[in-house]
């Protein structure tokens, strides 16, 4: 691997942060592959999970200085 194949650091104007190059072989935008499968995702619904004793409590409880 030469130097020329490596991330480099590059000062960012007006900005106290740095940011690094993009890696060698890699694309800043997604890949769909990438993306979760809708098939295996379990659809969000308003049904209730199973809960304990407690959790109904927890959530009707707030601090006092709420």
């Amino acid at each position: 691997m030469s130097s020329t194949d490596r991330q480099r650091i590059q000062r960012v104007p007006g900005s106290r942060r740095a940011k690094l190059t993009p890696a060698p072989g890699t694309s800043p935008e997604p890949v769909p592959a990438d993306d979760e499968d809708p098939d295996t995702v379990p659809p969000v619904t308003g049904e209730k999970t199973a809960s304990g004793p407690n959790d109904e409590r927890l959530r009707r409880d707030v601090p006092p200085h709420y």
